[in-house]
């Protein structure tokens, strides 16, 4: 019997269309932005595959256990993904976040993801390339409550320049 908390699909599925990738992109963007581990990791296949900077590691517990220490250490995480381009199962995004370290400064992060997805719509590899600028609190430009997503009026980052 399956657990009814874990999801058998995560609409929209492939093949994309613009229009659903984009969904797929925000869904991904509104749950990371959410913090929670658990949650974010059932976007994923039980195997997914990922490679996160120097990291690579494969599972719904790996990514558990990966976010768990990332969202520890950056605090007041804020993200903004975009479409960079799509096909039938896979799609790019450029995105940014902002974060705090323990000792309070700021950096905003600039990187890049390709996701490959599985026909229930679960993402199955992810590789994400990033790398990180120090800013100092006043360069901020994602200013949101912190516990969610980032409201439909707050610009994108090609509204903010970046």
């Amino acid at each position: 019997m399956s657990d009814p908390t874990v999801p058998e699909s995560r609409p929209p599925l492939p093949p994309f269309t613009r229009e659903t990738a984009l969904l797929k992109v925000r869904a991904a963007e509104d749950g990371w932005n959410g913090r929670n581990p658990g949650k974010v990791a059932l976007a994923y296949t039980p195997d997914s595959r990922w490679r996160n900077r120097a990291e690579i590691f494969r599972g719904r517990p790996a990514i558990v256990a990966f976010l768990t220490r990332k969202w520890a250490r950056e605090h007041e995480y804020r993200l903004i993904k975009e479409i960079w381009a799509w096909s039938d199962a896979r799609i790019a995004v450029r995105f940014a976040y902002e974060f705090h370290d323990e000792s309070g400064a700021w950096f905003r992060a600039y990187g890049n993801e390709n996701w490959e997805f599985a026909e229930n719509g679960l993402m199955a590899v992810r590789h994400a390339s990033i790398n990180d600028l120090a800013i100092t609190e006043g360069e901020r430009l994602f200013r949101w409550d912190r516990s969610g997503p980032r409201p439909a009026d707050h610009p994108g980052l090609t509204e903010l320049g970046l």
